[in-house]
């Protein structure tokens, strides 16, 4: 639980601390890397396209069952087939991937700061997300930084569902009213949008602008339900430095802690 007037960060998991990579390589092993590409970023299509159609029928599975199957439909829209140990190696990998390398130094920079109170906030289930924070090589030496695990498994929805980001609230001491001053950290546009529809703060990590000038906001869901992220950032690192610039020069005005102030765009 968060402690009073400290800054509460939730991190995104999957793309935002950790890199998918890894798994468009074991891919390539079997398809090569044109057609693992392909296949990975169909994969990834699939995988949230298919939470967002459960959200609508009210229906819930867990994410690791979406993620296995969004596979094997990538998979078919290739006409191509992997054996169930394939699959199965394909789904271990999710508990050994790499941080991005913006993560390590923002981690550290919060295990020094004790005005920060850190949280993944995931998709995941509990199991498959405790895995991936302990598994991974790059992430468990930082993982007693974290104060929580949050996951969506309890209130059995998925992001951008208004009611996970309200769970998540909970989860770290704050009510409703208080949802303005939590901060989500993701590299998912709709992740962001969603939050921002709650009245939460969010940095949006824009890695592709960051290093290759090729990035931007283009969400326009955001014009018609939320406004933008509060912060774009390049990175994890940079998203707490601004975090912490941003509640400095917010302090006292009131906009860290109501809907109206964190609807109003990005800052």
């Amino acid at each position: 639980m968060a402690s009073n007037n400290n800054i509460v960060i939730a991190f995104d998991l999957y793309g935002t601390l950790l890199s998918t990579e890894s798994i468009a390589k074991e891919l390539a092993a079997h398809f090569g890397d044109e057609k693992a590409g392909s296949i990975a970023a169909l994969w990834r299509r699939f995988q949230l396209e298919y939470t967002w159609r459960m959200n609508s029928m009210g229906l819930y599975k867990p994410f690791s069952d979406i993620t296995k199957t969004s596979l094997q439909h990538a998979l078919a829209e290739h006409s191509s087939t992997l054996s169930d140990s394939d699959i199965s190696q394909l789904m271990r990998a999710y508990d050994s991937l790499s941080t991005f390398p913006d993560v390590e130094p923002a981690l550290k920079a919060i295990s020094t700061d004790p005005s920060i109170d850190a949280y993944v906030f995931s998709n995941g289930t509990d199991a498959m997300v405790s895995s991936s924070v302990k598994q991974s090589p790059s992430l468990s030496p930082h993982a007693s930084i974290f104060k929580g695990l949050v996951t969506v498994q309890e209130v059995e929805l998925f992001k951008p569902h208004p009611k996970v980001y309200y769970h998540l609230a909970g989860k770290v001491g704050k009510g409703r009213g208080d949802m303005g001053s939590i901060w989500l950290v993701s590299g998912n546009p709709f992740d962001v949008v969603g939050a921002r529809a709650v009245g939460m703060q969010a940095a949006w990590v824009d890695r592709a602008g960051g290093h290759h000038g090729k990035g931007g906001w283009n969400d326009r869901l955001g014009d018609l339900a939320s406004g933008g992220p509060t912060l774009v950032v390049s990175g994890v690192e940079d998203a707490v430095e601004k975090i912490k610039d941003w509640t400095k020069k917010n302090e006292g005005s009131g906009a860290g802690h109501n809907k109206e102030a964190a609807a109003m765009g990005p800052g």
